[in-house]
């Protein structure tokens, strides 16, 4: 096997998928994926970005309190809240994270039974790793994955490019 062939491992493959879907994030200080995961499936996901109804800090601008966005909701949260609200149960889940989890969200990881954290860079002024040490829960730090998703559809035999111009 090439190794442009070469498949991402199961973390690889959750924190590309956190990195994506960081993309979705609306506060220009830091843009947060999370990813919630379970036997290999995933359960939610998550971005910082603001509450339902509320401007976002992209448009309005952000507000600090401690050197802290609190407009946004974090990416973390999202996720719980996301399972939450369609009964989704967190207990055992692995957190894909591209950040290390504030204080606040270390808590509501914990809280909410996640079982292992993965992560490929910190974040200023969180006493989280503090956290998860008390609750048992272990912090992977993993290097970044390319963030370059492969998918060449010329090379596909079974793949169409779309036309359109006559669509």
């Amino acid at each position: 096997m090439t190794n442009k062939n070469k498949r991402p491992s199961w973390d690889e493959y959750f924190l590309k998928v956190a990195m994506l879907v960081s993309e979705r994030a609306t506060c220009p200080r830091m843009h947060v994926g999370c990813v919630l995961v379970k036997d290999k499936q995933i359960l939610a996901t998550g971005y910082n970005g603001s509450i339902p109804g509320d401007a976002h800090c992209e448009d309005d601008g952000c507000i600090i309190v401690d050197n802290h966005c609190v407009r946004t909701n974090h990416a973390e949260i999202n996720a719980i809240a996301q399972c939450a609200s369609h009964g989704v149960r967190t207990k055992g889940a692995t957190a894909y994270v591209t950040n290390m989890p504030c204080t606040t969200c270390s808590k509501a990881l914990v809280a909410s039974g996640i079982k292992e954290i993965i992560v490929f860079s910190d974040y200023h002024d969180t006493l989280a790793t503090d956290f998860f040490k008390k609750a048992n829960v272990p912090i992977r730090k993993l290097p970044i994955p390319n963030g370059i998703i492969k998918y060449d559809l010329d090379s596909y035999s079974s793949a169409k490019k779309i036309d359109f111009d006559k669509e």
